[in-house]
């Protein structure tokens, strides 16, 4: 390692990626450190693990930028991620891998911090991290750090979730405030503050679901809406079951600096990523005894029903303004916000 006067000035070099001496001293002083257990402190090339007899699994790849922002950082970012994802199918995640890209000079502290978190992440979700790799490149080829992680879990339904599952007459669900993570990260690498600071809302949501799962026998979808936001993520779910959706401006929960500092920014946060909310379709029958079981969890406690899936149609998410007209909420054209998540 390049190391200055200070143990706190030392940097990759492109020999932490050659899978020499340098590499294996860069896993065992930082990832081993904060991440190891008996699957990766076999060297292996791989993991063997038991998941139960249906596995789900999701791989992502996140490119934040910055790499650390209020609320959160790339590694608990990564982790919360491919954890939602594989909770969204109806699945207990139980497995981790991932991959580094680091950028020549990144500070080694900076590193150890973001295992760290990775660690805490991973302890908080009860999943493991059991395989994972690590390659360097020269200056300038990358952009300090770049992670790639895969999740794997056992499926807690019959059937796994999928947007196709919402039918007529279904109450929609969110499960928090929106657009929290999207302006958070946005103002970090922008320079501004807000009278009252913005966090992400980065979490792990797998415990929420699988006690929403055990107390509610009717769940037709759930989604977290990441990048693109709520409307979105919506408009997905429309298009798989073919039925429009309807929503009610005046039920979206959105915090009111939220909402206040993307007006003066030209910002919609219906289209801002969150990472820690969900998006929850169930009949209506069990749209209160749903939204008693979120508010239960952290995550939760500003669950709104916004909405309603109706009949056979083109697949269209539609806003009922607070005025009383009507807007149709397209997907995303375009990056409103690159480098998010």
């Amino acid at each position: 390692m390049e190391r200055g006067d200070d143990v706190s000035e030392e940097r990759i070099l492109l020999d932490h990626g050659s899978g020499g001496l340098a590499s294996h001293r860069l896993i065992s002083e930082v990832f081993f450190r904060y991440m190891g257990n008996e699957h990766l402190y076999g060297m292996d090339d791989a993991a063997c693990v038991w998941t139960g007899p249906l596995t789900a699994v999701s791989t992502d790849t996140f490119t934040v930028d910055p790499l650390f922002f209020p609320g959160g950082d790339i590694g608990s970012l990564a982790v919360h991620g491919t954890v939602n994802d594989v909770a969204m199918l109806g699945a207990r995640p139980r497995y981790i891998t991932c991959g580094f890209l680091i950028e020549e000079g990144l500070p080694l502290r900076d590193l150890e911090r973001i295992a760290a978190s990775m660690a805490r992440a991973a302890q908080e979700a009860d999943v493991r991290v059991v395989a994972g790799d690590t390659k360097v490149v020269t200056r300038g080829a990358a952009d300090k750090l770049f992670i790639n992680t895969t999740g794997l879990g056992e499926l807690l339904l019959d059937t796994p979730l999928s947007g196709a599952g919402a039918e007529e007459g279904d109450a929609v669900l969110v499960s928090g405030n929106l657009g929290d993570h999207g302006l958070a990260v946005f103002a970090a690498r922008e320079g501004l503050s807000f009278q009252t600071p913005v966090r992400s809302d980065s979490a792990c949501l797998n415990h929420m679901v699988a006690h929403l799962l055990q107390q509610v026998p009717e769940v037709r979808v759930l989604r977290d809406p990441t990048r693109g936001g709520l409307a979105t993520t919506l408009n997905e779910i429309a298009g798989q079951s073919g039925r429009d959706i309807f929503l009610r401006e005046a039920d979206l929960p959105v915090d009111p600096e939220v909402r206040e500092s993307c007006s003066f920014l030209g910002l919609d946060p219906l289209y801002l990523a969150n990472e820690g909310k969900l998006i929850c379709v169930v009949p209506r029958r069990w749209a209160d005894e749903a939204q008693q079981v979120l508010r239960e969890h952290e995550a939760g406690v500003n669950v709104a029903c916004i909405g309603e899936v109706g009949g056979w149609s083109r697949g269209r998410v539609i806003l009922e303004t607070g005025i009383g007209g009507r807007r149709l909420l397209q997907m995303l054209e375009g990056e409103q916000l690159p480098r998010i998540c």
